[in-house]
């Protein structure tokens, strides 16, 4: 029988926390099979970023269309996209194969606090992108940045993600990762309704590749036929059982444990 498959179009991380590697590790742990579009090459640990080396955006368009004419794609996650050429192609790239079970999630700074997305392109992010999506997944500080506009309280968190489905994507999850408070709470604006998704606050510091895995675990859900409410739910809870479990390696940020006991 063939498995549902998940694509990942995202940078490699080589400490293993996040990007390509925590998306192939979320996927397996959902028995999902996983695929990827690398987009980017980083130097990176639990401490920071060294350096990053973009592959060209033509190699970028040549690995999705290698996975989807081949293996089929039942749902696709955007990580790390890096400059506006890239984001342009891969766009194009979901509309050319109708690819509709999209989840983006609009990385822009590394846990360790380097730049993963070059600040000019992060209007095509929102202008080429968020029509291609179904869900968004911005935390608050890249709400903020693709909103123009601060987080400061649950109404203006609500109102951004009513303005990222205004500019075009289906749904967005602002997610409460970067608040205060004892619980994380992720908005979710879907077909005119608001929900909340709750968890109590991880007391860690072994954050490395949360969004990653987040947005993954909904991409996951999403491959195996769930609506998305119930993706995001899922995803939510499969998330708090990573962190709860994380990894106290190096000595900045550890990784998740995408296998948890």
């Amino acid at each position: 029988m063939r498995p549902r498959v998940a694509l990942t179009v995202a940078g490699s991380d080589s400490g293993g926390g996040a990007g390509i590697q925590a998306d192939l590790k979320t996927f397996a742990a959902h028995g999902v099979f996983g695929t990827s579009a690398v987009v980017a090459v980083t130097a990176q640990n639990t401490v920071g970023v060294t350096r990053i080396e973009e592959l060209s955006p033509a190699l970028v368009g040549l690995q999705i269309d290698a996975v989807v004419s081949d293996i089929g794609v039942d749902a696709v996650k955007t990580g790390m996209l890096s400059s506006r050429a890239i984001i342009e192609v891969v766009a194009r790239k979901l509309e050319e194969h109708r690819l509709e079970r999209v989840v983006v999630d609009p990385v822009m700074v590394a846990k360790s606090g380097a730049q993963l997305l070059d600040p000019g392109a992060i209007e095509s992010l929102a202008g080429a992108l968020l029509p291609r999506a179904l869900v968004v997944t911005p935390n608050l500080p890249e709400a903020e940045a693709l909103v123009g506009f601060p987080l400061e309280d649950e109404a203006s968190i609500l109102e951004a993600a009513k303005r990222l489905v205004e500019r075009g994507a289906k749904a967005a999850l602002v997610k409460g990762g970067h608040g205060t408070g004892e619980e994380a709470v992720d908005v979710l604006y879907y077909r005119g309704r608001v929900r909340h998704y709750r968890a109590p606050r991880i007391a860690t510091k072994n954050t490395h590749g949360t969004g990653c895995t987040f947005s993954a675990a909904i991409a996951s859900e999403l491959a195996l036929g769930r609506g998305l409410e119930e993706a995001v739910e899922r995803a939510k809870a499969y998330l708090t059982k990573a962190l709860s479990a994380a990894f106290d390696l190096g000595r900045g940020h550890g990784p998740l444990n995408h296998f948890p006991p």
